[in-house]
């Protein structure tokens, strides 16, 4: 479900001065919001951009809602041009003021937080810098957070007659970015439309279904709430207790994801029937509720209560479920008038400018505190490379409520341990950390911690960390900043160690390869490290897998092998060989959407795999750590998405093995018994006698089923006498 506005319906007799009228407060700002709109509409110099001048409106529709103040407003129809690059920022000057301007800066810097999408990306130094800029934007001025969901609203709503592609893309943001930094800010107004417009486009068939099904028996439905709501109200009033209660409005987005997370079906669901109690203070929200209870048979297992435990974003409301008439289940939400006012709100409820005087009350602060503990944090966490990954995990994660022995609360990720608390508090807290209670007894440093108890970090006098801190399998930490935390102190101990190892770990893997750290001496580029020297330590600090430092280096020789014209020659024979893979892998978060094969690196299936949004041409399918996709990630992260394998898809798949050997008689006569021997389909198969070096070259295509079999026979092959090499191309 999402809001309707005064934009949506196309009018020829648009009234501009009384339209302005009602989104301001004042006849002054009405004035200043015109002048603007006026301005920026006669930069259009065709008709094809008209959408821009409905979208300003509906932005400004959208933020008046809210009750964002005058700047806010105009702020935001000046982003609409300049987002679309009708306005240059270099232009604003003329005749925006510099506080204006600043905010439209500030939330075109917020397109940065769109790369918190792409799970797996390597932040360069200037990355890091914009990241850094966002994160200040979004503790000095909230205003500018606001500007940019509420566009992302705008452009989900336009994109309904887009291509396929464009819907994908901007839902997929709006479902794993803007929608969950929403719900952090405690925003819902804007969270549910986020939801409920990328759920449409990303699943359309269950979007369909669900609201048909909502369709089905709506005036049954409404009949009953509003027979529900009367007898309440009644009972309310008669105990003495001032409430107001409605109907609550459906989001099909949470209706589909209570389906999935409690394996309901539709007409299993409690919150379809839905009802909102406000009252005027706490005492009433709790009198309501022994009222409700009283009156209806409550639920067991479906009570929270979200005053006396708020969630990490600071909402409050106490959630009952009740049975009605003929055994009906309804939700009921029992809130205060203010508590709601900060569910729909959050930030924005907390945002009032008057006469450039800024108030923010305690409850603002809260929302964003987290944003300056990463802030604090950022030098360490960028050093480390996890920078981005502390910033996902304080917006997207699930968090748990930790006490200090001193009453204070600590909120971190769902599965953080109580080493992780230690390094929270300080980092020479969880360096010198030698025990720790929970509750008053001793428990080990991996012990998971819940919401409600309380820890006590117990150190001594020196700092020693253990490298088995860093285990992943071992589970002593969760979150991103400890495990930072930990490698730097490692770093700084054993720089010299570390250097030594990752240096005789690099040559021993090149000198495979007849290679030396000679031929590699620009390898750090590529992987964003200042010098060759400081990725020697990372290796050898286990920072960056060698595996994947050897992946890259191999792609490189074999391209460097061939001429200019081979190297046209073979990524065109690539492209020849690409087959369709419809079916056959499954795109997680999206809908039907085509999908194929990459033919750079032919991805098999037991193989760790990554889809591509492609232009035109749906998703393409990468092997993870293909050279191609890691160039194409690092132009447009946002277009990487997760795919996996289907599990019913019994067809094979095409994939190309090179073998090199000395050359003699009975070499190919050998291979095909391999390949007989493994029942192996031989789709093509080309030799080539290097006469001068005595050496044979044979490629063959082959359809196999899995990659474990393809490794199977390339471990076969490779056990023939006089052959050098088998790799898979």
């Amino acid at each position: 479900m999402v809001s309707v506005r005064e934009s949506h319906f196309v009018r020829h007799d648009f009234d501009l001065q009384s339209w302005s009228k009602r989104h301001c407060s004042n006849v002054e700002q009405a004035l200043v919001l015109q002048e603007v709109y006026q301005l920026l509409e006669s930069k259009i110099q065709d008709q094809s951009s008209h959408h821009l001048v409905l979208r300003a409106r509906e932005i400004v529709e959208c933020l008046s809602a809210m009750s964002m103040d005058s700047e806010s407003l105009q702020a935001a129809i000046v982003f609409v041009y300049v987002d679309e690059g009708v306005v240059p920022l270099s232009e604003l000057d003329t005749f925006c003021s510099p506080s204006l301007m600043t905010l439209v800066s500030s939330a075109c810097d917020m397109e940065e937080i769109r790369r918190l999408s792409c799970q797996s990306m390597v932040l360069s130094s200037q990355q890091v810098d914009n990241m850094r800029r966002m994160l200040l934007v979004m503790v000095e001025d909230v205003r500018a957070v606001v500007i940019k969901l509420a566009h992302q609203v705008c452009l989900l709503r336009e994109a309904r007659h887009a291509e396929e592609e464009v819907r994908v893309l901007l839902a997929r943001d709006a479902s794993q970015v803007y929608a969950p930094l929403a719900n952090r800010l405690g925003i819902g107004q804007l969270k549910w439309e986020l939801e409920d417009l990328a759920f449409h486009y990303l699943h359309p068939q269950t979007y369909k279904q669900i609201a048909i099904s909502l369709d089905e028996k709506r005036i049954d439905r409404e009949r009953f709430i509003d027979a529900f709501v009367s007898t309440l109200q009644r009972d309310l009033i008669q105990k003495g207790v001032a409430a107001e209660v409605y109907g609550r409005p459906k989001h099909i987005a949470s209706i589909w994801k209570k389906m999935q997370r409690k394996n309901l079906s539709f007409h299993d669901l409690f919150d379809v029937r839905a009802v909102r109690v406000l009252t005027e203070n706490i005492q009433a929200c709790y009198a309501a509720l022994g009222v409700i209870h009283t009156l209806f048979k409550p639920v067991q297992g479906e009570f929270d209560d979200y005053i006396a435990h708020p969630k990490a974003n600071g909402y409050q409301s106490i959630h009952t479920v009740v049975l009605g008439d003929l055994g009906k289940a309804v939700e009921i939400q029992i809130r205060t008038h203010e508590m709601h006012q900060e569910a729909e709100l959050g930030v924005a409820a907390h945002w009032k400018y008057k006469e450039g005087n800024v108030s923010k009350s305690c409850a603002y602060e809260s929302k964003i505190n987290w944003l300056r503990k990463i802030l604090k944090w950022q030098d360490d966490l960028s050093e480390s490379g996890t920078l981005m990954d502390e910033v996902r995990a304080q917006v997207f994660e699930e968090r748990v409520y930790i006490f200090t022995p001193k009453g204070e609360v600590i909120n971190l990720p769902d599965g953080a341990t109580v080493l992780d608390f230690a390094y929270y508090i300080h980092s020479q807290v969880g360096h010198c950390a030698i025990n720790a209670k929970v509750d008053g007894r001793i428990v080990p440093f991996h012990y998971k911690l819940s919401t409600g108890e309380q820890v006590d970090i117990m150190t001594s006098k020196t700092a020693n960390p253990k490298r088995d801190w860093l285990n992943t399998n071992l589970g002593y930490i969760y979150t991103q900043r400890a495990r930072s935390k930990i490698q730097y102190w490692f770093r700084q101990q054993d720089k010299d160690k570390n250097y030594a190892a990752g240096k005789e770990i690099l040559e021993r893997e090149l000198s495979r390869l007849d290679r030396s750290l000679k031929d590699v001496k620009q390898l750090h580029q590529t992987f964003h490290y200042p010098n060759l020297d400081d990725l020697l330590i990372a290796i050898g600090a286990g920072t960056v897998r060698i595996s994947k430092i050897m992946h890259y280096v191999q792609n490189q020789m074999k391209r460097d092998q061939l001429s200019s014209e081979e190297l046209q020659d073979f990524l065109k024979k690539q492209k020849q060989v690409t087959k369709s893979a419809v079916q056959q892998v499954e795109v997680s978060g999206v809908g039907n959407l085509m999908t194929h094969f990459a033919g750079c690196c032919q991805p098999l299936p037991g193989d760790v795999i990554t889809g591509y949004i492609s232009k035109g041409r749906g998703i393409t399918v990468h092997r993870h750590g293909c050279e191609q996709l890691n160039q194409l990630v690092e132009r447009a992260p946002e277009r990487m998405v997760d795919v996996s394998w289907c599990a019913h898809y019994a067809k094979g798949y095409k994939a190309r093995v090179h073998v090199m050997a000395d050359d003699r008689a009975g070499l190919l006569r050998d291979v095909t018994l391999v390949l007989t021997q493994e029942k192996s389909n031989v789709l093509n198969m080309s030799f080539n006698s290097q006469v001068a070096e005595q050496t044979a070259t044979l490629l063959i295509d082959l359809e196999v089923y899995n990659v474990d079999a393809l490794l199977r026979l390339l471990h076969k092959l490779n056990h023939i006498e006089s052959v050098i090499n088998v790799k898979r191309c």
